[in-house]
This record gives structure tokens, sequence and C-alpha cells, in this order.
């Protein structure tokens, strides 16, 4: 009976899941060509439903595998999900030296271009007929958490920013007053590539400025604690942990749940 009900979940599983279709989408920030994909249950689109929209913004390693399966997820729960290009169409980092390169050169200075592409990606939620205008939020991994949370502190009109592992410095912390959206930070207890120091600058802006926001640290976390592709070795710095994974999962649906009312 057992052995039974398990192929019922899987079966249901795929079902859910074959019913999700991608689309590509190239848009443009300024003269920079961009490439993302929106993905959404086509079953829900036949019933005429307008669906409420998530920008997932990518890790360090760009538009790939990874943030193309959690957007396929957000999917399956009834969301039209835009994977978010940062980076630029047909730009994809070989190796890590060249993902943290490039990464940093979003993240350092005024993060003018980061803005103006996150901004870019929302307006292409934002003009789908078939997207809830009123009900977009945003959300990343590691270098897409930071986006997010940039996105929020130049002030676009998100439901809500989501926060997986990124990282949490603020180029000006006058920039947090901007913030008109509430906030759900993921974050790994033991990460070093986001010291203590950082953490408590970012929870003092947040509390300076009033914003509503929830911080969550995962005991035996570090960086990427979500990704399963990075390994589990924690010395390393960045490593896969399956609790802090499925609990980030389930914060996450309900945060949207809440903001999305």
């Amino acid at each position: 009976m057992k052995s039974l009900i398990t192929i019922a979940v899987l079966l249901s599983s795929v079902f859910a899941f074959a019913k999700v279709k991608s689309e590509k989408v190239v848009y443009s920030a300024g003269e920079t060509k961009l490439e993302g994909y929106l993905y959404y249950d086509a079953a829900l689109l036949a019933q005429k439903k307008k669906l409420p929209g998530v920008v997932v913004v990518h890790d360090w390693m760009g538009v790939g595998d990874y943030v193309k399966m959690r957007a396929e997820q957000l999917a399956g729960l009834g969301y039209m999900a835009m994977v978010a290009d940062i980076y630029g169409q047909g730009v994809h980092p070989k190796d890590a030296s060249e993902a943290g390169a490039l990464a940093g050169k979003y993240k350092s200075g005024d993060r003018a271009d980061m803005r103006a592409r996150a901004k870019a990606s929302l307006e292409i939620l934002t003009a789908d007929k078939r997207v809830d205008a009123a009900k977009i939020s945003a959300m990343g991994y590691c270098f897409g958490g930071t986006v997010a949370l940039e996105m929020a502190r130049s002030g676009l009109p998100l439901t809500g920013a989501i926060s997986f592992h990124g990282g949490l410095a603020a180029v000006k912390s006058e920039d947090t007053k901007n913030i008109k959206t509430k906030l759900l930070v993921l974050h790994g207890a033991i990460d070093p590539y986001v010291s203590a120091a950082e953490v408590a600058q970012f929870t003092k802006d947040l509390n300076d400025g009033n914003v509503n926001y929830e911080f969550v640290a995962y005991s035996g976390a570090v960086h990427a604690f979500t990704e399963k592709h990075v390994g589990n070795d924690i010395k390393a710095g960045a490593a896969y942990n399956e609790q802090a994974d499925k609990r980030s999962f389930a914060a996450m649906q309900n945060f949207l749940t809440e903001v999305n009312k």
C-alpha cells in the first residue's frame, strides 16, 4: 500500500510540472540585450486567471539550470516567474573566478547597472497581460539575493522581496528609506562571506528605516545552502544544507502567500 501511495505522489508531481511552460524573452536595459525566461502553469492561464508574478534573479554563475529550476517550482505553485538576466545575453561565466569578478562588478560602485537591468526585468512582468501587475515580488539566490534587496532599496513597486543567502551590504545606508515593501531575508547563520558586522549594519538600517522585515538565520548553514550542486563541505564556505533548504522554501511560500493576499 505504501508503495502505491509513493507512486501516486510521484505521478502527481510529474503531472503538475508537465503543465509548466516556458518562454524565452529577449529584452533590453539601455543598449544592453538581456535574455530571460518566463515560466507559468498553462492550465491556470487556460482558466483566464491573471497570475501573481515573481522576478527570480540568478546566482553569480548567471542564467542557468539552477535559477530555471527555481522558476519552474514557482510556476508550479501558481506564479508567473520571470528569470531575470543581470549579466547580459550570452554572458555565462566559465568558472568561479570569472563569476566572482563579474558579480563583483555589479555589486560595486553605485549599482546603477544592476538596478537598471533588474528594473527592466520587472517591467517585462508588469507589462504582461497574463500577470496581475499589482502582485509582483522579487527574489534571488546568492548574488541574486543581493539584487532582490537592491530592487527594494531602489524603491521599485514590489509586493515583497526575498533574499536567499545573499549579500546584505548596501552602498548607502540611506537607500533603506526607499524600501516600500516587505522583506524576507533567509541567511546562513555561519556564512563566512557575510560578516557579523554586515548583518548588524543591515538590520540596523532596516530598523532605523522602519522596514517591515523578517530575518531568519539557519543554524549550521553557510553560503549557498539551497544549492545542491555546490556540494556539502561547509569548510568550503558554500555548501548545501537540506534542512535549511526545506525550511527556507517553506518560509518563501508563506511569505508570498501573505504579500499576495
